[in-house]
């Protein structure tokens, strides 16, 4: 045996890891686990992503001595700390009602797969035209990256594939689920009767009322895109960043929802099609 190795310490790997420091190792990987599953479809993802930025840029200033910058995000960083609890507070209250309710350990799903974006876009058309036509008011906001799930937990979930039918039938005035806003996530329609934040804006026309400032203010929120019918004109409308497009006609809603949609890579071909508004 080599003379170094005689001279290395005897250790047992038993020692080291023990079974309580697995046991303790399991528990803080699992709570980890599900903690990422909580915060999944949420706005705490992009967030979450903000903060690891931050991180790096304050490691890769330190190891270029960019001292000024250092001591600005070292300042950023330290504001965070008492800012978190405030911008993280939608996340932290459903994580404490689903561990007070039992929920925190019960498995959760998402949607995976690829989705039929031409039959999507199809259905909500198709539904838009209907009930433009018969005057029925509806409010349909498109997750897109950004996660809804806290506007999603307002609402009743239905977790149906989605199609013209459904979407007319829950926006028919005197039922259940009519008064609110539908939430799609991928091909499902995640919630009905959803409340959405109103758009602090004063950019939109007086004569239009709560469907519509909602639409707008879920996409000032996030990034999702919003459908809005008007009960009282049957004007579709569409909601994009913030901006308010009126009085389209099926094939102009169905080329910008596609256009929305599709992943950027492919959407750079109709990007101008939403500035010709």
């Amino acid at each position: 045996m080599p003379e170094w190795l005689k001279a290395l310490p005897n250790f047992n790997l038993l020692d080291i890891f023990s079974l309580t420091s697995i046991i303790d190792i399991a528990i803080v990987a699992f709570v980890l686990y599900r903690l990422m599953l909580l915060i999944k479809g949420t706005r705490a993802v992009q967030l979450l992503k903000g903060l690891a930025v931050l991180v790096v840029a304050t490691a890769v200033s330190s190891l270029l001595h960019l001292y000024t910058l250092q001591w600005l995000l070292k300042q950023a960083m330290t504001a965070l700390v008492v800012a978190l609890p405030i911008v993280f507070q939608p996340e932290l209250r459903r994580a404490l009602e689903k561990i007070g309710g039992g929920r925190f350990l019960s498995p959760q799903f998402g949607n995976a797969g690829e989705i039929d974006l031409d039959r999507l876009v199809g259905e909500i058309v198709r539904a838009a035209g209907i009930m433009s036509r018969e005057r029925i008011g509806a409010l349909i906001v498109l997750e897109r990256s950004t996660g809804l799930e806290e506007y999603i937990d307002t609402g009743v979930k239905v977790g149906g594939l989605i199609s013209a039918e459904l979407l007319v039938n829950i926006f028919i005035p005197r039922t259940p689920l009519h008064d609110g806003a539908v939430i799609v996530r991928g091909d499902r329609i995640m919630a009905a009767a959803c409340v959405l934040p109103l758009t602090q804006g004063h950019s939109l026309e007086k004569t239009l009322g709560t469907r519509h400032r909602a639409g707008v203010g879920i996409t000032e929120e996030s990034d999702a895109v919003t459908v809005i019918v008007s009960e009282q004109t049957g004007i579709i409308s569409l909601a994009v960043e913030g901006v308010l497009a009126r009085e389209l006609d099926e094939k102009t809603l169905a080329d910008r929802l596609l256009g929305a949609l599709m992943p950027k890579k492919q959407g750079n071909a109709v990007a101008a099609l939403w500035q010709r508004r």
